[in-house]
């Protein structure tokens, strides 16, 4: 490995272009889905039940008793907060990091987002500020599995515990991750998934809701299904519940189920990269890895992420120095969102509307610290993983004090 910098005139460690050619195109086309498409739109009625088989079989994939399916997951947490009871004049806690769905929901209900702060090392939702932001109105509490970690549920669930809380995980970015042994969206209350064109599964768009609750399951369904359950279909919808339309496809159905069949492999293949590119990089003070709560965490990877420790890189050298440097070795390397929840450019909301509490850590990874690679990137053979850590380690290296 050349020790001099691209950025400086030196080799890069891929040359323009090579680590596309790499890596797998996104979104992954399996071969066995085209013949089932088109056998599908044939069908007079474009129903051969793969909605249905996918409420099985990914709620068995998550550990969760049930799945729930609709258009896409900003409506899954909206009707996950409908079936809690949740409305106006209650109180919903959600992190400072986060895509503005997550904060939306509570305010498509009528209640109010509570912005709390978020751990350094997880990225996650921190329990202390959950803790502190909670009140007489406060009822739920929105974790988000964010980037490649994984929230603390132990702690989490016990402040649910203590103040009565109905706990809804947003799992946009964590298909088949796990805590303890139980995959998300069955640790809280209810989980809710997106199958958005970014995410680790997708059919451009889609949602779902998991719980372990039958009385929810079928709350949700009917909020999300103009009132109608498959849960229990032959029940009256009951008064009081406010229902939409927010049904999926067959078409979505069939190209997630699909995918569902790959995804244990595709989510070990990107955890063995990430450990490969971590033990590259572990001796580097100025750089590391997105933490996850215990050890013992089963991480999705949607964006693998990685932190500036600020204290050790060399002065005058900015976040923006060192986005160059990678991205000049070949690498693609970009700031997630590029900013806090509540300064989006599509969170268009007055302040009457949310409550926002101390920040300080959303604002200092948003701006300072966050660097993160597509999870494409980490589909590579140990041989890419390899020079992907040798990107990082080469720039860090060269800018650590």
């Amino acid at each position: 490995m050349s020790e001099t910098l691209a950025i400086n005139g030196g080799k890069p460690v891929f040359h323009e272009g090579e680590l596309d050619q790499l890596v797998p195109s996104w979104p992954i086309r399996f071969p066995e889905t085209e013949q089932k498409l088109i056998d599908l739109y044939r069908d007079p009625n474009w129903n051969k039940n793969y909605e249905k088989k996918l409420m099985t079989d990914f709620a068995a994939f998550q550990d969760a008793k049930y799945s729930i399916w609709m258009c896409n997951g900003t409506t899954t947490l909206e009707c996950a907060l409908i079936a809690l009871g949740i409305g106006p004049g209650d109180e919903v806690i959600v992190p400072g990091v986060t895509w503005i769905a997550t904060a939306q929901a509570p305010i498509y209900v009528g209640a109010t987002p509570v912005i709390v702060d978020i751990d350094p090392d997880t990225l996650c939702i921190d329990p202390v500020k959950i803790e502190e932001a909670i009140t007489p109105r406060t009822k739920a509490i929105i974790p988000v599995h964010l980037y490649s970690s994984v929230c603390d549920m132990d702690k989490i669930n016990a402040i649910a515990k203590k103040y009565n809380l109905a706990v809804v995980e947003d799992c946009a970015h964590a298909h088949g991750a796990k805590q303890h042994g139980i995959g998300v969206g069955a640790l809280g209350d209810v989980g809710s998934f997106s199958f958005q064109l970014s995410k680790l599964m997708t059919a451009v768009e889609g949602g779902c809701c998991t719980t372990n609750s039958e009385d929810l399951a079928d709350k949700i369904c009917r909020a999300s299904h103009i009132g109608n359950s498959y849960i229990h279909p032959k029940v009256p919808l009951q008064q009081g519940l406010m229902c939409h339309q927010y049904r999926m496809t067959e078409f979505q159905a069939l190209i997630i189920s699909d995918q569902l069949a790959h995804q244990a492999e595709l989510r070990d293949r990107r955890e063995r990269s990430a450990q490969i590119v971590n033990r590259i990089i572990k001796d580097i003070p100025s750089v590391k890895m997105q933490a996850s709560s215990y050890a013992d965490d089963t991480r999705a990877y949607y964006f693998v992420t990685f932190l500036l420790q600020k204290d050790f890189v060399k002065d005058g050298i900015s976040r923006a120095d060192i986005y160059a440097a990678i991205r000049a070795e070949g690498l693609l390397i970009h700031e997630g969102w590029g900013c806090p929840l509540y300064k989006s450019p599509v969170w268009n909301l007055p302040e009457s509307m949310y409550v926002k509490k101390d920040t300080e850590v959303s604002e200092d990874v948003m701006y300072n610290r966050l660097m993160c690679c597509s999870n494409t990137t980490f589909l590579g053979d140990d041989s890419v993983a390899e020079r992907v850590g040798e990107c990082i380690a080469k720039v860090m290296k060269a800018y650590t004090k």
